[in-house]
């Protein structure tokens, strides 16, 4: 029996999540959206990247998916590290934002998807999830940047 498209994607993203961490680096550090994270070391911006995509599956099967990226981003002092380099909130949700886009390059670079009707729903499915996990990360970020520059109480 094939496996399911959410399996395939989360074994994709473990398996290779150096890869795909070396990908996302060259895109943040030569995206003129994200001049200031161009400063940041190669190491440090690999290791979140690396630790977002291994642990993706955690997040994406979690019964609380929010509380699950918060302890993801906790873990990997995700927010603490781009805040204390001082870049600016855009920046982080720009890095984000090219996070999740490399999920998807690498799944069409890897042929994932064969495009099946049952694969279809699937991905579908995979791909509300993942947005999902991102769109609380993104909040979650904010949030951490408001309470480090007092904004939030």
């Amino acid at each position: 029996m094939q496996k399911a498209m959410k399996d395939r994607l989360m074994d994709m993203c473990d398996r290779n999540a150096e890869q795909m961490a070396e990908l996302w680096y060259k895109a943040l550090s030569t995206n003129p959206k994200t001049t200031t994270c161009h400063l940041m070391s190669r190491e440090g911006c690999l290791r979140h990247a690396t630790e977002f995509y291994k642990n993706l599956d955690k997040m994406f099967f979690a019964e609380d998916c929010y509380q699950a990226v918060a302890h993801i981003l906790d873990i990997d002092g995700f927010a603490e590290d781009f805040y204390s380099r001082r870049i600016p909130l855009e920046e982080v949700i720009y890095a984000l934002i090219l996070l999740r886009r490399y999920i998807w390059v690498f799944a069409e670079s890897q042929a994932v998807y064969n495009y099946e009707t049952t694969d279809m729903y699937d991905a579908l499915n995979s791909i509300n999830r993942i947005l999902l996990i991102f769109d609380y990360a993104a909040y979650i970020v904010t949030r951490k940047y408001q309470e480090f520059t007092g904004k939030l109480k």
